[in-house]
This record gives C-alpha cells, sequence and structure tokens, in this order.
C-alpha cells in the first residue's frame, strides 16, 4: 500500500492526494464556465484566479502592439450569441455554453 502523502521537498510541502484532488477538481469547476478568449475580461477572471493559487504578474498590452509575426488583437468580450429555428426556438445558445460560439466572431444579423 503506497502512502496517500506526497512530499513536495522542493516546496517544503506535504499534500495529501485527495486532498489535492477535490481542491484542483474544485478550482476547475470555477473556471470552466469562465468565456474566455486571448484577450478580454474572460482572461482577466481566470488569471485573478489563478493568481489565489501561483504568482502570477499580469501584463496588459496595447491592442495593435506588433509581437513577431502577430498583432495583438482588440480586446473581446461577448454579451450574447445564439442561432433560432424556424420557430423562434435557441437552439444553441451562448447562455447555456460559451463552447458553442466561435471566438472573435461577429455579428452576422441586424
Amino acid at each position: 500500500m503506497t502512502d496517500p502523502a506526497i512530499n513536495i521537498s522542493n516546496l517544503g510541502l506535504s499534500l495529501d492526494q485527495d486532498d489535492v484532488g477535490h481542491e484542483m477538481y474544485r478550482l476547475i469547476a470555477e473556471l470552466f464556465p469562465i468565456c474566455r478568449s486571448i484577450t478580454g475580461n474572460g482572461v482577466r477572471e481566470t488569471l485573478r484566479i489563478l493568481k489565489n493559487h501561483i504568482p502570477i504578474e499580469v501584463h496588459n498590452i496595447p491592442t495593435g502592439t506588433q509581437v513577431f509575426d502577430w498583432t495583438v488583437p482588440r480586446e473581446w468580450n461577448i454579451r450574447d450569441a445564439y442561432v433560432r429555428n424556424s420557430r423562434g426556438e435557441r437552439v444553441i445558445d451562448f447562455r447555456k455554453s460559451c463552447s458553442t460560439t466561435v471566438f472573435q466572431s461577429t455579428d452576422v444579423c441586424p
């Protein structure tokens, strides 16, 4: 039988595997619903939460800044997105799952 404690000698910590698993699950459950792209409020919220667990230094880079062969895009924050069927029912709905949305997409209807 193996010892359930994990010795993280370089951090000077001893962590119980069950506690680590529960904490990881809680963190993922908190992070998963956040809608995020490479810019915008979702990524800021994600980094704010992660800062509670690991040291992170955040830098804001202005839109249009050239970074190697890439240009920093405009910030993208989605408010709503959906597809309606012929009866007007929302059959694909951002409010139910942000994974139905193509990030950096644009409005196609007035």
